[in-house]
């Protein structure tokens, strides 16, 4: 049935929504992506734009794919956008409420009774989010990795209430009309990847914080001592320090191990928007934001 799947909508357009947005497009769908006003509908417009025009200078698409990708995608402010849509997914703040708000407006306004929903989290339980709707049964968590075009890995979580349909037709989807690779997991905070990164993460910023090596022996140890394509600082900056702070509280509060806690250098970092590469400057220097 993952055939079925043609309309598409996307709530979000940051470095995650466009990414999903993206690959949809490329793949012929027809996307709606929703924004919570007009300056941050033209930013995700520009993403977009950027992405595809890099796909081209690198020779990894046609100009022609490009505008093609393009024709596919529209822009709109008014969530009501999406009621004919067969699955919606989710890519806002990574913050419990602002989700569960989002979820609770979609279950109004989407009315095809077999559409899925679907989060992007990366940490925040299923659970929560399904039960903002009156189809739980219906919502699941999509996962995808930044950046979206390029990393071919989605995790599929399903809650307790998630459908057996639901999951074989939100997996025929990923895997047969995105072309991705998807694992699947548990309803834990975390899920597979990041209960897995996450604590490697926070223990690089912790030796840092401590003084035990400088940032660059850090990340070049894991580079060239483990063959990681990035160190563990580095790649902290690409994910975003805010992202990490939001992961690691919501694995702390499920599990209460110490590994899980935000150390404070981080805290302090987010405090200041000393975010990474989405603020210009986080363990390195960017230059100017990317907005």
């Amino acid at each position: 049935m993952a055939d079925t799947i043609e309309l598409v909508g996307v709530v979000g357009s940051g470095l995650m929504g466009s990414g999903i947005t993206e690959v949809c497009a490329r793949s012929g769908l027809d996307v709606v992506v929703v924004e919570a006003d007009e300056p941050a509908m033209e930013r995700g417009r520009r993403r977009l734009e950027q992405s595809l025009e890099t796909g081209v200078r690198r020779q990894k698409l046609t100009r022609d794919e490009a505008e093609a990708a393009l024709s596919c995608v529209r822009y709109s402010t008014h969530l009501e956008d999406m009621a004919d849509r067969a699955l919606v997914v989710e890519a806002i703040i990574e913050e419990a409420r602002a989700k569960v708000a989002c979820f609770r407006r979609l279950d109004e306004v989407v009315e095809s009774e077999n559409a899925i929903f679907a989060s992007n989290t990366s940490s925040i339980p299923i659970m929560k989010l399904a039960t903002a709707t009156s189809r739980p049964e219906q919502v699941l968590g999509l996962h995808f990795f930044n950046p979206v075009p390029v990393l071919l890995l989605v995790e599929l979580v399903s809650s307790l209430m998630t459908s057996d349909e639901v999951v074989d037709r939100a997996s025929g989807f990923v895997t047969g009309t995105l072309n991705k690779t998807v694992i699947r997991s548990k309803d834990r905070a975390g899920f597979v990847v990041n209960a897995l990164l996450i604590p490697y993460l926070l223990s690089s910023v912790r030796m840092l914080e401590s003084g035990f090596a400088t940032r660059d022996d850090i990340d070049a140890g894991m580079v060239e001592g483990c063959a990681h394509p990035m160190g563990p600082l580095a790649l902290c900056d690409l994910i975003g320090l805010d992202t990490m702070q939001a992961v690691a509280e919501s694995l702390y509060e499920e599990f209460k191990e110490p590994l899980y806690a935000p150390p404070p250098l981080l805290l302090r970092m987010v405090d200041a928007g000393l975010l990474g590469r989405k603020s210009g400057r986080g363990f390195y220097e960017y230059g100017r934001s990317a907005g």
